[in-house]
């Protein structure tokens, strides 16, 4: 399905990540994971660009899209857009979705790879689903863990939640995890790992990286499912 939507909502997340709300047409279904294509008039000329989804199809009024501002040229005029600015948006499309049919997940995410699994969180919250959800996300400091505070409320509202951060560059004041997702690290915070599906997303270099890690610790293939993040 192809519309046009217009702004509704700039919410800054981190330094250089802002979320997008866009008003969503009524009786528009979608599922958590999924993602869309954006077009938006870029000097003189329309570029698409795939954006995944950071709502729950439970949220009925908006549709948000999370963006990790990189400086290319898309990623500006993006950025400066105002509230009411129309956009057209195609979709939606993809597999790495969750509607509640498995009962343990581990999420593990990169960066502004977050944004399917929060997706993912709001449905599991906004639903009361009972599966089990452990969550693996790695960024370089405490300043660039997008959505920190709202996953820390989920986990503290959800028993079937728990939220794991580990930094690459902590500071001295950091107390939780650090290091790039490890075998050791997998095993210390997903002991049943073998009992999980389990959702990766993130760069590609870090995607490539954890899928071999999962298959040496023995993890079949068809239990991981997987989602590429492309800057721009």
């Amino acid at each position: 399905m192809e519309f046009k939507a217009p702004l509704s909502e700039i919410i800054r997340q981190t330094h250089d990540v802002k979320s997008f709300r866009f008003e969503r047409p009524e009786d528009f279904g979608y599922k958590a994971g999924q993602y869309f294509f954006v077009s938006i008039p870029v000097n003189g000329e329309v570029q698409r660009k795939p954006f995944t989804i950071s709502s729950s199809p439970t949220e009925k009024g908006f549709l948000e899209f999370t963006k990790k501002l990189t400086g290319h040229e898309f990623s500006n005029e993006f950025d400066a857009m105002d509230v009411g600015d129309v956009v057209v948006i195609n979709g939606p499309y993809g597999r790495f979705t969750f509607e509640g049919e498995f009962d343990k997940i581990a999420l593990i995410s990169g960066g502004i790879g977050i944004t399917p699994m929060v997706s993912i969180c709001r449905y599991c919250s906004d639903t009361r689903s009972g599966t089990n959800i452990i969550i693996l996300s790695s960024n370089k400091t405490a300043e660039d863990i997008a959505f920190r505070d709202e996953l820390g409320e989920m986990e503290n509202k959800n028993a079937n939640l728990k939220i794991v951060h580990t930094l690459t560059r902590a500071g001295d004041d950091w107390l939780g995890c650090t290091g790039r997702i490890c075998d050791t690290i997998i095993m210390d915070y997903i002991p049943d790992l073998m009992e999980r599906v389990i959702y990766v997303c993130g760069p590609s270099a870090m995607m490539k990286a954890t899928e071999e890690l999962l298959l040496n610790m023995g993890v079949p293939k068809k239990q991981i499912k997987k989602e590429a993040f492309v800057g721009f």
